[in-house]
This record gives C-alpha cells, structure tokens and sequence, in this order.
C-alpha cells in the first residue's frame, strides 16, 4: 500500500511538468542567405536582423513563447543551401526558412521544404517560376518577383519611347526568368528585343558583353541580373561610353544598396521598380529608422530585408492562429486564409499560388542637387496595384491553380 502511493505521489510530481512541456511554444526560424558574396547586401546580415525586428514585434515573446533565429551562408550554390536545410530540419528542428538571395538556391531548397513538409519564405530570390510551373503549397513568394520587375520598368520604358532592348543576363534560374519576363513585357507594349548575351555569376569583366549591347544599336540595354553583378555592369558601361553615346541602362533589379553604393553622379535617371522604399510614409520611416541604428554598417533596409520582417511577422501571426508548426503546408495554408496587414507593405493577401499581393513602385533615381541628404535617392513616378503588377493567376501554370 505504501508502495502504491510512493508511485501515485511520483507521478502527481511529474505530471504537472510533463504537460508544461508539452504545451511549451518553441519555434526556430532559419535565415538561409548570402552572408559573404555579391548578394550580401540586399540580403545577409540585413535579412537576419529583419527577421529578428519582426520576432521582437509580433509581441509573442512577451507571452512566453521561445523563439531563435539561426543564420547561414549559401554561398549561392544550391547543393550547400539544400545540405543546410536538410541538416536544420533534420536535426536543429527548424520550422521556417526565409530570404534566399539568388533563384536556383531558392528553387533547389523549395523542393526540400516540400519534401520535409515544413514553410519557406523566399524574400530575396526572384523567378517568377516560384508561384508558377514550380509553385509549391509549402512556399511564400513574398517581396518581388521577375513578371513584376519586368512589367514595372519594361512597360514604362517602352511605352516612353525606349522600345528596342539587348539584355545583359546572368548565367542562371534569376537572370534567364527575368529576361523571359521582361522580353513579354516590352513586346506587349509594342517594343522589340534585338538580343542578349549571358554572363557567368558574379564577373568582374564586362567588356566583352556591353561590347556586344553597343554593337547591337538597342535604345536600351536592360541589366538581368543583381547585386554585385549589376553595380559592376554599371560602373563599366559608364567607363565604356555607353551612355554618353546615347543608350539607356535599365537595371532591372536594383534595391537601395546598389544605388549607394554607386553614388547618384552614376545611378543618377536610373528607372527601376521595388516594392519597398524606406522613405515611402510614416510607417516604413519609423521601421528604417529602427533598422539603421541596429546595422553596424548603419545601411538602409532593403526591399529583401523588409520582405524577411513582413513575411516572418504574417507566419507568426498564422502560427499563434493555428497554434502547431508541425505541418508546413497547414501553416502556410493559414498564411494564405489570413490577410496581409504589415507596416511595409500594407494590407493584401497571399494568393493559392504562394504570390504575396502587394502594391508595386516605379522610381527614378534622383539627380544629386535633388537629393536632401543620405539614403534619399529615389523619386516615385509611379504606383502599381497588385492586380498589375504581378501575373495573372491563370497565366502561371502553378499546380495548385485549379
């Protein structure tokens, strides 16, 4: 007898701890970037902390719930970021990756997510094929995406007089998605594309490719590609007499680190399309001026870096909602049911195809007797609703479209 309730009062000991355990709310997210290479900038260290600021400001740590925010380097090869994923959700239990600078890593690495059924939010990659042909119900599209970029500045250019095109593309899944997107732009608008020639990921020469965009007599030389990449093709096509000699650059990604890091007597008439500036209104100021004091480089945030704050803020909110994350495609599915509602980007909708719905920009850097001061660089020329700018949902041959 006395045995019996040594066990009972052994057990009435451990039980109150057992489902204290089992009720405790612990989620690991993985910021999967480029930490070290050309994309550094408009993703890296600045992607983390955004993930990390919207952490803090979903207000569930206050509530007891345990979050950690780990980070690492892709080096924008698909086979290290996919081992990376494998081993976090293997063994570190991540439940959320977000960011992915660069579309083949961020293509290679959705395919893991689905396999492990966990969520992916990709911020900083760009191929459109993410939310069409290789759509997946585990992942997010959230910030931008080759249709938009190439429907923002290959409409307007073309339809301003600018309508024959060369392009300059990267050698990969981004740079090839973002000319097919923008050669269907400028051909709707009524322009024509001469030609392209492709480059191999971050060059340091560019001679040989903006020789052959000079030969090709085209108004308008567009830039398919990103970071590093697009600031040295810049720069070089200025030391080339590309543009003195009357051809126009579109760069067709371009985020704000790019433009400082070139400098306005450079970037200066530049036409680009984001879908986040920090000097838009009250709310993207308030965020920006947070972010840059916690920057050690003390830089602006990116478009990139504001889509890993908006899309990890909305997954927590589908997370508190559904209150398991053990089914990634179940939570992504709750992102998708709950509508957007994010300081940077406003409110919208995450649609079947995993496209986060927000408004788009057009911009025109500004002339440097424009500029009031650090970091105030562009000028809106125009906004463009949702509904426009990203591809219709039946033209994607995304699976999950009925």
């Amino acid at each position: 007898m006395k045995k019996r309730f040594i066990i009972a009062w052994i057990c009435a000991a451990l039980f109150p701890a057992i489902s204290a355990n089992a009720q405790e709310k612990t989620i690991k997210i993985g910021v999967l970037t480029d930490l070290s290479g050309l994309y550094a900038d408009i993703g890296g260290l600045g992607s983390v902390l955004g993930a990390q600021m919207a952490v803090e400001d979903s207000g569930l740590l206050q509530k007891g719930w345990k979050i950690e925010v780990v980070s690492a380097d892709h080096q924008n090869k698909p086979d290290i970021a996919t081992n990376i994923a494998r081993k976090w959700f293997d063994v570190d239990k991540v439940d959320l990756i977000v960011d992915i600078p660069n579309s083949g890593v961020a293509l290679a690495v959705s395919q893991v997510v689905r396999e492990k059924n966990k969520a992916l939010i990709v911020s900083t990659g760009g191929s459109s094929d993410l939310t069409g042909k290789a759509c997946s119900p585990n992942t997010v599209h959230w910030t931008y995406d080759t249709y938009e970029l190439g429907y923002g500045t290959g409409t307007a250019l073309t339809k301003a007089g600018s309508d024959t095109w060369f392009f300059l593309t990267a050698d990969y899944a981004f740079g090839q998605s973002l000319e097919r997107d923008t050669t269907a732009a400028v051909q709707k608008a009524g322009g024509k594309v001469l030609g392209s020639v492709r480059h191999p990921l971050n060059t340091p020469d560019f001679s040989s490719f903006l020789l052959a965009a000079q030969n090709s007599g085209a108004k308008v030389v567009g830039l398919a590609n990103a970071g590093g990449d697009t600031i040295n093709a810049i720069k070089q096509a200025h030391e080339f007499g590309l543009t003195a000699g009357g051809q126009k650059l579109a760069g067709l990604l371009m985020f704000i680190s790019d433009i400082h890091a070139l400098g306005l007597d450079v970037a200066q008439g530049l036409t680009l399309t984001e879908t986040f500036y920090w000097d838009l209104n009250d709310d993207t100021r308030a965020f920006a001026k947070r972010f840059q004091q916690r920057m050690k480089n003390g830089a602006m945030p990116t478009m990139g870096h504001a889509g890993s704050y908006a899309g990890v803020l909305h997954f927590l909110k589908a997370v508190a909602a559904e209150d398991d994350t053990s089914d990634g495609a179940k939570t992504v599915a709750k992102m998708k049911s709950i509508p957007t509602d994010d300081p940077l980007f406003g409110k919208g909708i995450i649609r079947v195809d995993g496209r986060a719905m927000h408004p788009s920009y057009l911009f025109e850097v500004k002339k440097p007797s424009e500029s009031k001061g650090p970091w105030d660089y562009y000028k809106l020329i125009a906004t463009i609703p949702a509904d426009q700018a990203f591809r219709p949902l039946s033209d994607g041959n995304c699976p999950l479209v009925n």
